[in-house]
């Protein structure tokens, strides 16, 4: 891989796109261990051997990666920091103290930058949470799935009910914006159980709420043994029947998997769907870095191990590069028409570098089979486009 000072002059090569002022920029940090991998689960995550967590050389590392990718961000200002896992909350506190003080001796964060850290409910102990807060930690996002504990055990989770309602409670003490996720369609799931869960889950009253449908991705436990999941009926039925509790407890349905009490949406998430800018760092960190002339997209070292080693000698990096131009437009709204009130027409432009030609040939097919509306200068999907997304999204291949 080449030096850093060799990628910075290559991004900043003449090029074919004419981009602006680059997007907001936000800071993706993996930490990539979990007491127990999910059978469900393709994150890059690895269980971690009792005692054995090398949390010391792992921050030593983050910094290093951080270190060297400064250039890339010279004088950009972070909006959001994501410490995502992996199991985050397996740090001690005093870790994320350490991480998060790294971070702000060397960026520059925004006033009001949301900081995220995700957390289990089998990884905490009482007063844990307000430790993190106190850390610098602004935002909790609880890794629940479900409250009942038929279907936690079916999910290889580690936690129970008793303790998923504990660890929501203590969040509440703690933090002043938090979000639970949840999972439906889950194995054996009835109607009425995932109701249980969206009830339960609501009578804890978090600011925001994540509901995700289970799906078999390749190279998990589920897809070698897969589980009698509900069918695509059910599944849609219980997609509706999630949005309409949810409505009806004062939760705007903002992103297709995303619900929130007004003024707690997650920032992060909502750069990432807007084509925003973030670095990634962590072991198989990814990242987006927009420059005058060219989007790239970079990988760090996969394997917790070889990315220590290589971070600490300098080469964090394992894969860069660039965006193809031709792709463009498919990352573009792959991500913007996920959000319910879609995007401005300019915002293309300007997080592509490409004109609205590029994309008006598939704008027009999608009003016409009613996925999108249009007004001007601003798109965003109909509810059938919003109910059957893949296949609007498909059209800008």
């Amino acid at each position: 891989m080449s030096s850093t000072a060799d990628l910075v002059h290559t991004y900043l090569r003449p090029g074919t796109l004419q981009l602006g002022a680059p997007p907001p920029l936000s800071l993706y940090v993996h930490l990539p261990w979990c007491l127990r991998k999910c059978p469900y689960c393709d994150f890059n995550s690895h269980e971690v051997v009792p005692g054995e967590l090398p949390e010391r050389r792992y921050l030593d590392a983050l910094v290093a990666d951080l270190e060297q990718s400064l250039p890339f961000v010279w004088g950009r200002e972070v909006h959001s920091i994501f410490i995502g896992g992996g199991t985050p909350s397996l740090f001690s506190p005093a870790g994320i103290d350490r991480l998060l003080s790294d971070i702000r001796a060397r960026v520059k964060l925004a006033p009001d930058c949301e900081i995220t850290l995700e957390a289990n409910p089998g990884t905490f102990e009482k007063d844990r949470f307000r430790a993190f807060r106190a850390a610098g930690v602004t935002r909790l996002s609880i890794g629940v799935q479900s409250f009942d504990d038929g279907h936690l055990k079916a999910l290889g989770r580690v936690h129970d009910g008793r303790q998923a309602v504990a660890a929501v409670e203590e969040a509440q003490l703690a933090f002043e914006t938090f979000n639970i996720d949840l999972m439906y369609a889950l194995p054996g799931q009835a109607m009425d159980q995932l109701e249980a869960d969206v009830t339960q889950a609501i009578a804890l009253m978090p600011p925001h709420l994540s509901v995700y449908h289970l799906t078999i991705e390749p190279n998990t436990y589920f897809a070698r043994f897969p589980p009698r999941v509900p069918d695509d009926d059910l599944a849609y039925a219980m997609l509706d029947r999630i949005t309409e509790m949810t409505d009806a407890a004062g939760y705007g349905r903002y992103e297709v998997s995303a619900y929130a009490k007004h003024g707690h949406h997650c920032w992060h998430n909502v750069n990432y769907w807007q084509f925003g800018d973030y670095l990634g760092i962590g072991a198989g960190a990814h990242g987006k870095l927009s420059f005058p002339h060219r989007v790239v997209r970079q990988v760090r070292f996969r394997d917790p191990r070889l990315y220590m080693e290589n971070a600490l000698a300098g080469q964090a990096i394992a894969q860069a590069g660039e965006v193809p131009r031709e792709q463009l437009p498919f990352e573009f709204m792959l991500n913007a028409l996920r959000l319910r009130e879609g995007f401005p027409l300019a915002l293309f432009t300007e997080r592509t570098g490409l004109p609205l030609t590029a994309i008006e040939g598939p704008l027009q097919e999608a009003e016409r089979r009613g996925l999108i509306e249009r007004v001007p200068g601003h798109v965003r999907p109909t509810q059938r486009g919003f109910d059957f997304l893949s296949d609007l999204q498909q059209l800008f291949l």
